[in-house]
């Protein structure tokens, strides 16, 4: 009898499980009693090998078939199917349905992401919601998890009967910079204390980066399972990932020469392609991962014999593909410098001036730590000021309207505000997110940014320059133990000084939320 996929990652036995992408698709199936998604999982699923199904949710930023439309067609492997669940195209409202709708129907393993920049629709491409992260999902499911305490009839909380969903996340290590990386393993310690259960990390082809994952949680003393993530290359796709225009995908000028080299033989490289997946399972393997997982395949013999490859290497041979499969970016950073060093990198604790860390950072701290950081300095004076203001007479009304058109003003020429009413810009370096990132984060990074750039393409990262600003203050590890950072939705177009000052915003401390005095974003 096959194992649970949440059995098989926690109480993981000398069988090394191997999980496998199926990928929806656009448009009405073709009519029958298996279309090909639903063929092709039933097919995988026959082989006990293959431990569970992972089904994707509009991969890319293409508009499919949701997950659970497949998950259905399966349901009587419910405890071996990992549905996506992305926040492009939901709120939380939405987001929170589709999760009661997977407790419903029996599929408690779900992948949290924030996902893909939409970059189709009809008729033209759509704009990503993005009103959650990763993170904040995160933080959702173990609320549910523990029993979501809600408003019930005639205003009494009601807590809801506990889910049991078993919840993943992804990190990005590939990246060259080290204002890039060191965001990805920080946004990865608090996807985990959100309550992330298990790791995927995205797609590179350098062991020595998967490997550094793993060393990173064990400094960290996190026993999360890993798995390891094999994307079968076919010359298009290496093409793709080359290029940078897939987000989370990266294939360096060496790898792209070697496959161009083997897809002119006769057999397009398809021998090449599948050797090169199987090693990196003995490898994930080797390295001590709980699992590894195939994706990039269309049919389930494909599948089937890079599992059959990868059990004819002798135990040891991992070592040597480890050594084979390193095929980073120029001047790429590590967090360890060497393999043997057990430390992280000195350059991370070296404070390093750059163009970031500009005259108008240093006045933007000086302000907040005069004005806006909780019960120091002017805050006692000012929170008293809007205490008085927040009464319902007509001098009241038009005083706040004053103050808030020369907030708004203000804080939209220096920091192209957007009025939101729950302010981020400490907790991310003064760089607004809802005007600076196309997908609003405030919890850390996405993983699609490129050398620095976003995934967009039409702006820097606002993370690195985060990373630059806090690092050379000396508060950057901060940031992996603030609290998690949800806008309120609600306060949109009111002041956001206001909701400060009177305990409004996200900023509020709580008994579950420790103050964040002496953190990153105090105030």
């Amino acid at each position: 009898m096959r194992c649970s996929f949440h059995e098989m990652l926690q109480s993981p036995d000398a069988r090394f499980p191997v999980g496998a992408e199926v990928v929806t698709s656009r448009g009405v199936p073709p009519s029958g009693e298996n279309p090909p998604p639903v063929a092709l999982a039933r097919e995988l699923l026959k082989d006990p090998r293959i431990g569970w199904i992972s089904v994707t949710d509009n991969p890319g930023g293409h508009p499919m078939l949701p997950p659970d439309w497949l998950a259905g067609q399966l349901a009587d492997f419910s405890q071996n199917i990992v549905l996506h669940l992305a926040c492009k195209d939901f709120n939380r409202i939405g987001l929170e349905s589709q999760l009661w709708r997977y407790a419903a129907e029996g599929f408690e393993n779900v992948l949290a992401l924030s996902g893909d920049l939409p970059v189709e629709g009809f008729p033209k491409p759509g704009k990503g919601v993005f009103d959650m992260d990763s993170v904040t999902l995160l933080n959702m499911i173990r609320s549910m998890n523990q029993g979501l305490t809600v408003p019930g009839r005639g205003g009494k909380p009601e807590t809801l009967s506990p889910t049991a969903f078993f919840p993943g996340c992804v990190v990005n290590p590939f990246k060259r910079n080290e204002n890039e990386l060191v965001p990805q393993y920080a946004k990865l310690l608090r996807k985990i204390h959100a309550g992330a259960a298990w790791v995927l990390p995205q797609l590179g082809y350098d062991m020595r980066k998967f490997a550094e994952i793993k060393r990173f949680l064990d400094l960290q003393n996190m026993e999360v399972p890993l798995i390891g993530n094999v994307y079968v290359l076919t010359k298009t796709a290496a093409k793709l990932f080359h290029s940078g225009k897939l987000a989370g995908c990266v294939v360096n000028d060496g790898l792209l020469a070697e496959i161009e080299k083997y897809t002119a033989g006769a057999d397009k490289g398809k021998s090449y392609f599948r050797e090169f997946a199987a090693k990196q399972l003995a490898v994930f393997r080797g390295l001590g991962f709980a699992a590894g997982y195939l994706g990039g395949i269309s049919k389930p013999d494909t599948f089937l014999e890079i599992m059959d490859l990868a059990e004819t290497f002798a135990p040891e041979d991992w070592k040597t593909f480890y050594k084979e499969i390193q095929f980073s970016q120029p001047e790429e950073f590590y967090f360890f410098d060497t393999e043997e060093m057990p430390e992280p990198n000195p350059v991370l604790k070296k404070p390093q001036r750059t163009g970031n860390i500009n005259l108008f950072y240093r006045f933007s701290r000086s302000v907040h730590t005069l004005a806006f950081r909780r019960n120091r300095a002017l805050y006692p004076l000012f929170r008293r000021f809007f205490q008085l203001l927040d009464g319902k007479s007509l001098l009241c009304r038009l005083g706040l309207k004053l103050v808030h058109g020369i907030e708004e003003t203000s804080k939209h020429l220096l920091y192209g505000c957007q009025d939101c009413g729950d302010c981020a810009l400490p907790e991310t370096a003064y760089i607004c997110p809802m005007a600076r990132c196309s997908k609003n984060m405030r919890n850390g990074p996405c993983g699609g940014s490129n050398g620095g750039h976003c995934e967009a393409e039409d702006k820097p990262c606002l993370w690195t320059i985060a990373y630059d600003r806090l690092k050379y203050f000396g508060e950057w590890k901060d940031f992996t133990e603030s609290p998690v950072f949800l806008q309120n939705a609600a306060l949109q177009g009111t002041s956001s000084w206001r909701n400060l000052y009177l305990d409004r915003d996200h900023g509020v401390p709580t008994e579950e939320r420790p103050s964040r005095d002496g953190h990153l974003g105090s105030r």
